[in-house]
């Protein structure tokens, strides 16, 4: 057998490096996917996302036994992760209408779903009663009012999220629990809330909820957080979210899932007691590192640096847009710098820049580039921009590849328009 060379923590378990200086996740080989499957493609190793999930949920049995791990599913919401995360013994955070129903497809037990967000309207509501979901996180007193108006038959166990007026150090779009944020209720509006939850006939109250925000890297914000729950009362449940950042680029260092897990069942023993149910909810840290997208290069203009463009770019992956969020990529079949360039997508947008300082060996076109750390919120956030058919979602492991979502065909580009 051919020697392999492992990879930095950005890239998948699985993922290898031939004798020949080829590109392996799952057991398959990158160049060799992208012929087979086209690009852009992602593709995802399923013993990474498995170990992930089981390393996450082993570290919160040893801490907090009785504790709840939840798959923050807005990161990667596919059907088949949705199965594989449930097969894992992980419960399931859906954010919308949309994440509910892939979740419910996907065969979750009801009772192991937890519906979040800050604007739930009429209909998301009833489909989740309707369900029999396992709780609903209240984000303000308009979750209330309507939960009472459906009058369930019997009460629906329910979170309250706080704004902990708290702010994680991250992009300041990533962030969610400073006092300005849109999500939870005010330190201060929440023992009204909290007196009104009680009272209710259609809730029963199990404890609370916050989340500081995504891709924190410095876990002291989690003890603040705790720390500014405890004058709201005792409470049985606390679920501190998730967060937790993720390695973008070789030599970034990232906690691990147990450091992690450490800190925030810490924090909730040093500030709301011993003996409570801990609800956990990553995300981000368990797909991010499961997943490589292949691009090909179709052009390289010359430049200072030189321009290498490829067949996708911010219809695929738009957090360099919107975050500033940085990448590196590698020639699938040939690793390597020596070649700095930016690396652009196909869009007309000057903005679809996928590497502003990427350090290529030599690309040409034709050529598999592979970027790694895609797993979340790549296929999440895909779009159609310029009339791009969105890419498929491959699963790979022990040198096996099956598609769990399909390449988009430009005929699905018109299945919801009507014309005149």
């Amino acid at each position: 057998m051919a020697a392999t060379r492992a990879l930095s923590a950005a890239w998948p378990l699985s993922s290898r490096l031939t004798e020949a200086g080829r590109l392996e996740v799952g057991g398959c080989d990158a160049v060799g996917l992208a012929e087979e499957f086209g690009t852009p493609v992602y593709l995802l190793d399923e013993d990474d996302l498995r170990a992930r999930a089981r390393a996450v949920r082993a570290a919160l049995e040893t801490r907090a036994a009785d504790g709840e791990v939840l798959f923050a599913s807005k990161a990667l919401p596919v059907t088949a992760v949705y199965a594989l995360m449930a097969e894992e013994g992980l419960s399931i955070d859906v954010a919308s209408g949309g994440e509910l129903h892939m979740a419910l497809a996907a065969g979750v037990d009801p009772t192991r779903i937890y519906l979040h967000g800050n604007a739930k309207d009429d209909s998301e509501l009833r489909t989740a009663v309707a369900a029999g979901v396992g709780c609903v996180v209240i984000d303000n007193a308009d979750d209330l009012r309507r939960l009472e108006a459906l009058a369930p038959a019997a009460p629906v166990r329910v979170l309250l999220r706080i704004n902990p007026d708290v702010a994680g150090d991250t992009h300041a779009a990533m962030s969610t629990g400073q006092g300005d944020a849109k999500f939870g209720v005010a330190l201060d509006d929440a023992p009204a809330l909290l007196a009104r939850l009680r009272a209710s006939d259609a809730v029963v109250l199990d404890g609370l909820h916050v989340h500081i925000g995504s891709q924190l890297l410095d876990l002291a914000p989690f003890a603040r957080a705790a720390a500014a729950l405890a004058p709201l009362g005792d409470f049985g449940t606390y679920d501190l979210g998730g967060g937790l950042g993720v390695a973008y680029r070789d030599g970034d260092e990232p906690p691990s899932l147990e450091e992690w897990v450490d800190a925030v069942v810490g924090a909730v023993h040093d500030h709301l007691g011993p003996d409570k149910r801990i609800l956990l909810e990553p995300g981000r840290a368990l797909t991010a590192n499961a997943g490589v997208t292949l691009y090909r290069v179709v052009t390289v203009k010359p430049g200072a640096p030189p321009w290498v463009a490829v067949d996708g770019g911010m219809s695929d992956n738009l957090r360099p847009m919107l975050y500033g969020a940085r990448y590196q990529a590698e020639i699938a079949d040939r690793f390597g710098g020596g070649t700095p360039c930016r690396l652009v997508g196909k869009h007309c947008e000057s903005g679809d820049v996928l590497i502003e300082a990427a350090d290529l060996a030599d690309p040409r076109p034709g050529e598999v580039i592979a970027l790694p750390a895609t797993g979340a919120y790549g296929h999440a956030l895909a779009n159609n921009y310029n009339g791009v058919p969105r890419p498929p979602v491959v699963l790979c492991r022990d040198g096996d590849a099956r598609v769990v979502v399909r390449r988009e065909t430009y005929d699905d580009l018109l299945r919801r328009d009507v014309g005149l």
